[in-house]
């Protein structure tokens, strides 16, 4: 007699307590990967001295020509949320070392090529996530040996450095011009008693169309992109000049409220003249008490900030007026100055005014701008003039000087230098690739995968450049291999070379930087298994 069939409940079913569907987690972890990895091969031709640019169309017509990773992945329209997070990645790397916007992306695309397949063998996502991470710990320490320590009193050290950031811009032709005068204007503003930091608010780069690049200088004082308001014939040059930085409005005051005044009669109209006449005039008096002979007016967005007829009696006074300065100027202006903004017209005092030896206005290019200089004790900012004979060609150089400054920026935070041109990432590879086969495990063949994953950097670099890149990946492992740890590729030369001699540098924060960062953006992706959207 055959035994009677038990039927167990479903919470009881080995079979149903173990099965659980994967499918839908694995196809969401793989399109993530995809996504991130094509804004990646997007911006991984424009790597290095040698890399192409691209032109941005906006939708409002605007046209950018650049290759500046941070610059292209900002103006892409990117949706989906993965491929988002490589464009913040991007701007993560702007924002902690300035350069390096590029190699970031293209890290971290590679990085996750390299989990796709270590997926598909079915290796755990956090075990890879966990092996990531002692991998960039490792990475960090293997690049702070490689490390060369360096002063700021090296100059020549600092501009090589600024010099290789440059090279591989647009304007990369004017690297002798900018480097120098990136290195002279971050140096300017490093304040002794705080050694280790450095505020680029503090300096400030004005752009004028017209002219070349090479016309670009550093000036040692303030510089305004407007004309000197002389409608009424007032100076155009002021020497021993007493300046005050104003916040109110030399105009008739209006009404608080919204309300209309009827006028009936022409005496009452004389009476309403005759009065705004005597205000303004009041005013103009006691700043003229103080012996104040320049004027920079903040932006008014209540009424004007000048009238004709205040022009006209500043004119009178001798007084240079510069108006519309905008708001966010206003705590670069009062710094360099060393003086303090006026708000209210009973505040005018001549503790409150700057001095400089000269302001005067000068025509440059189409337009004129306003130049103050030999200010007395200024205060620790410096203001670049960008020239160029076209807006794309200046928008472009200010992006490339931006990233100099930024490079000379990390070594004054940060003062070691490391190798260019791909050598560290290749000793990266070979250092991480030696110490995976002592690890046991899954760890070992996910840390061997990460040292597959670095040698993009050199590939890339070769391939933009039209060399054979297999071939000078594979010398380049073997110099590494025999002890050249500074053997990288020149680009200029076709060939490996050791690249320290060849002074291509770079600081030690942007390429430690660049590596946390890419693994940490690459261990968020992986744990990733699930997209919930919420309308």
């Amino acid at each position: 007699m055959a035994a009677p069939a038990i039927s167990l409940p479903a919470a009881y079913s080995s079979k149903t307590e173990s099965y659980v569907d994967n499918k839908r987690k694995e196809d969401i972890r793989q399109a993530n990967i995809v996504a991130a990895r094509t804004v990646a091969d997007a911006v991984r031709t424009s790597l290095g001295p040698k890399g192409m640019d691209k032109m941005i169309s906006t939708a409002s017509g605007e046209v950018i020509i650049t290759n500046d990773g941070a610059t292209i992945l900002n103006k892409m329209e990117v949706l989906q949320p993965a491929a988002k997070m490589f464009v913040e990645l991007s701007k993560s790397q702007d924002a902690a070392a300035g350069d390096g916007t590029t190699t970031v992306v293209v890290i971290a695309g590679a990085l996750l090529k390299q989990c796709l397949s270590l997926l598909s063998a079915g290796i755990h996502p956090t075990v890879i996530s966990d092996s990531l991470h002692k991998a960039a710990v490792k990475a960090v320490d293997i690049l702070t040996a490689m490390a060369v320590p360096v002063e700021l009193s090296d100059r020549e050290s600092l501009v090589k450095s600024a010099s290789t950031s440059l090279n591989s811009k647009v304007v990369s032709q004017y690297s002798t011009l900018l480097a120098p005068l990136a290195v002279d204007a971050v140096l300017s503003v490093v304040d002794p008693l705080k050694p280790d930091l450095v505020d680029l608010r503090d300096i400030k780069i004005v752009k004028k169309l017209g002219g070349t690049v090479d016309d670009t200088e550093l000036i040692k004082g303030l510089v305004f992109d407007k004309k000197v308001s002389h409608a009424a014939g007032g100076p155009t040059r002021i020497e021993n000049a007493k300046i005050a930085v104003i916040q109110f409005q030399i105009s008739p005051p209006k009404t608080d409220i919204e309300q209309s005044i009827v006028v009936s009669d022409y005496s009452q109209m004389d009476r309403i003249l005759k009065e705004e006449r005597n205000y303004i005039l009041g005013m103009i008096k006691k700043i003229k008490a103080t012996g104040c002979n320049v004027l920079l007016i903040q932006k008014s967005i209540l009424r004007d900030a000048v009238t004709d007829l205040s022009l006209h009696y500043l004119a009178k006074a001798k007084i240079l007026v510069v108006k519309d300065v905008e708001r966010d100027e206003i705590e670069f202006i009062t710094k360099t100055l060393n003086c303090l903004p006026i708000a209210n017209i009973e505040h005018f005092r001549v503790e409150k005014l700057g001095y400089a030896d000269l302001v005067e206005e000068s025509s440059l290019g189409e337009g004129k701008i306003v130049k103050i200089t030999g200010i007395k004790d200024m205060g620790r900012t410096t203001t670049v003039l960008v020239r160029g004979s076209n807006q794309l060609v200046i928008d472009e150089a200010e992006r490339s000087l931006h990233d100099a400054l930024c490079v000379v920026r990390c070594l004054v935070n940060k003062r070691f230098l490391i190798a260019g041109g791909g050598a560290p990432e290749i000793e990266l590879s070979r250092q991480l690739g030696a110490w995976a086969k002592v690890l046991h495990g899954m760890e070992g063949y996910c840390i061997r995968s990460v040292a597959e994953a670095l040698e993009v950097i050199p590939y890339t670099l070769a391939e933009n450049a039209g060399l054979n890149p297999i071939a000078i990946v594979t010398e380049l492992r073997n110099r590494h291999a025999q002890g050249e740890i500074n053997a990288g590729i020149n680009v200029r030369k076709g060939q490996i070379t050791n690249i320290l001699e060849e002074n291509v540098v770079q600081p030690l924060l942007v390429s430690t930087s660049a590596i946390s960062l890419a693994t940490e953006c690459v261990r968020m992706i992986l744990k990733i298994d699930d997209i919930v959207t919420v309308r």
